[in-house]
């Protein structure tokens, strides 16, 4: 069977709707009103998909020295991907109404784990339903299976490894976020605004083609190796509030074929916990 790791099509996944060894996750989720996702999920889904919550299934409790997401634990999230169907075997699709915003966040755990069969879905439900594929009100049923985990912690580093690394010039740190928070000009989700400083910033949504769709490869391919100036994929590590949109950074890199990026998981919102940390407004 052909594994999709990066991005899958709205007609591949209608061709595998039914297949068993297939299992789609629905991610929508609104910062602003968490229970929304949820809502739309039960109001209309793709046939077969189960739900996964930001916040409740896809992260850990937040405390006073983390970011807003904290990576959950594998253990439990491991679990619940049994409950859901998911084995060693299955490719996995994940899609959001936000063009990967927050489904990225599903497919970067998941790899994380050690399960490379999982793409997002390229144009997410608007487009599923704009080319007349269905949706369905009715609930899965799930024949639970085992998920293994196996967590590569070399995928993502923390405040102490970025702080020594940008002191020594040693990593890329691209913030996936909007370039009005990067700035500092407009803060819309943190109680400091401004930017780690040797930041470069790259809002996420400008690996979208003008369809909403990713770029093609060969476009994301030159488009990143223009942003990394000569630097190695394996330096780069992506961030942006809390550790979600940056996944959106990762899938393109990776479907451009840059292997090795990192994620800072604890993003903006972690950096900013602790007030002896450098903090940077203005464009650089």
């Amino acid at each position: 069977m052909k594994k999709f790791t990066s991005l899958v099509s709205t007609e591949e996944l209608a061709q595998h709707i039914n297949d068993p060894e297939w299992v789609v996750f629905d991610c929508r989720f609104t910062l602003s009103d968490p229970a929304s996702g949820y809502r739309a999920y039960l109001a209309g889904h793709i046939p077969g998909a189960r739900y996964a919550h930001l916040n409740n299934d896809l992260s850990a409790e937040v405390t006073a020295t983390s970011g807003r997401h904290p990576l959950p634990d594998a253990a439990v999230l491991s679990r619940k991907l049994g409950a859901w169907g998911v084995d060693g075997g299955k490719q996995v699709v994940v899609y959001d109404d936000s063009f990967g915003a927050m489904a990225g966040r599903m497919w970067w755990l998941l790899r994380w784990l050690g399960h490379d069969a999982v793409a997002l879905l390229d144009g997410g439900i608007q487009r599923w339903m704009n080319k007349k594929h269905p949706l369905t009100t009715e609930q899965p049923v799930i024949d639970a299976a085992h998920f293994e985990p196996h967590p590569n912690r070399e995928m993502w580093v923390d405040a102490e490894y970025l702080e020594k690394a940008l002191r020594n010039n040693e990593c890329l740190l691209i913030d996936a976020r909007s370039e009005e928070r990067f700035s500092g000009e407009r803060e819309t989700q943190d109680k400091v605004a401004g930017h780690i400083p040797g930041s470069v910033n790259f809002p996420f949504e400008d690996n979208l083609d003008i369809d909403s769709t990713f770029m093609s490869a060969e476009e994301l391919r030159t488009t990143y190796l223009d942003l990394l100036d000569g630097v190695a994929p394996s330096r780069v590590v992506q961030m942006c509030g809390s550790g979600v949109t940056a996944c959106h950074n990762l899938i393109a890199m990776e479907h451009a074929g840059l292997k090795g990026a990192r994620l800072y998981p604890g993003s903006w919102s972690e950096w900013i916990t602790d007030p002896s940390r450098p903090v940077e407004t203005g464009d650089e």
